[in-house]
């Protein structure tokens, strides 16, 4: 019997995908302090838009009576916030990729 604790599930499941990304190649390298400001920078603008879309839309929301005009305008604010996250997703990638 080991003198190691038991592992947690968490755990477990960290050192399978570990393991299958040794076994697919997949080469682990740390983040550069310039990609990790880049990623903080993308995320930071992806809340601040986040945070400036929310307040329009209550704003727009609270002067809407009319359910249509409602729908359409929580219609756009999810595509606002899916296009957002969108971009941020992208950015980081690209800060990951060290482009």
């Amino acid at each position: 019997m080991s003198d190691s604790a038991p592992k947690s599930a968490f755990e477990l499941a960290m050192e399978r995908l570990r393991k299958k990304d040794q076994d697919e190649g997949v080469v682990e390298r740390p983040l550069t302090e310039p990609q990790r400001l880049a990623i903080a920078e993308a995320r930071n603008v992806y809340e601040a838009r986040v945070a400036e879309r929310a307040i329009l839309h209550q704003s727009k929301l609270s002067t809407t009576f009319d359910a249509a005009e409602r729908e359409q305008l929580e219609a756009e604010y999810r595509r606002d916030l899916e296009r957002f996250a969108t971009d941020r997703d992208r950015k980081i990638t690209k800060a990951r990729e060290g482009v």
